[in-house]
């Protein structure tokens, strides 16, 4: 499939369906987590080159805490091996690397490892990959609102948008998820209000170039309105004053 000409410039996605994915080869859940490291791998390169400036992932949520305590010890411990070895191959594609999310419940040994990973790619420009970790999008919410508190600022749209995690973004313009699940499961509830949503059933392992160009043409398809008619924002169109 060819790609289309209009792409996105913000891209959020849903990982899902790495655990599906082993189950159904008969694999430990974490092998699927390993595979899904790959794919983000893939797609973060095919963003790249499709002229995406901003890739973010929902990797872990907070809500994640709540598996198997041998599934969560795992993860951590592939999230220490991803960032030993995509860092150097991040830094060589121009990839910049930000970890959203809530870290004081992390260990000191993974905080060190965020931060050494965001240090190390902090002058790449050619692509902004967010890993949301640890996040939760009414956590996200809520800790907006109370840092305005704590610091006696009014809170508005505009004040809220500058406090919220992704603030160094754009919000997206697509939202994807993988693995057939309809819904957004906590993520980015601020920042998706006008992002045009993408369902795929292809588990998160699954989901290469191909998948990724086909919600690129589906996004392409769309006419986003922001609130005005189709007539107000077709091309060359001046739109009338409301009245």
């Amino acid at each position: 499939m060819s790609v289309p000409s209009v792409v996105p410039h913000h891209i959020a996605i849903v990982m899902d369906g790495n655990g599906r994915w082993a189950k159904r080869r008969f694999l430990p859940r974490l092998v699927g987590h390993k595979q899904g490291v790959n794919a983000l791998r893939r797609c973060a390169q095919a963003c790249a080159q499709r002229g995406v400036g901003v890739l973010t992932v929902f990797a872990f949520s907070s809500e994640n805490w709540n598996r198997p305590a041998d599934e969560v010890s795992g993860l951590m411990e592939l999230l220490a091996l991803a960032l030993a070895r995509e860092v150097p191959q991040l830094q060589k594609d121009g990839v910049r690397l930000f970890f959203v999310g809530e870290r004081a419940g992390l260990s000191p040994k993974v905080r060190a490892g965020l931060a050494q990973a965001e240090a190390a790619t902090a002058e790449n420009t050619r692509l902004v990959l967010n890993v949301c970790f640890n996040y939760g999008g009414r956590w996200d919410v809520a800790q907006a609102a109370a840092s305005l508190a704590a610091r006696g600022e009014p809170i508005t749209e505009a004040s809220m948008n500058a406090a919220m995690a992704l603030a160094h973004v754009p919000d997206p313009d697509l939202l994807v998820r993988t693995g057939g699940e309809m819904r957004i499961s906590n993520f980015l509830l601020w920042q998706t209000a006008y992002s045009e949503l993408y369902f795929s059933d292809r588990l998160w392992p699954d989901f290469d170039e191909a998948a990724l160009d086909e919600a690129i043409a589906a996004f392409a398809a769309r006419e986003r309105r922001f609130g005005k008619t189709s007539e107000q924002v077709l091309p060359g169109h001046t739109a009338l004053a409301p009245g």
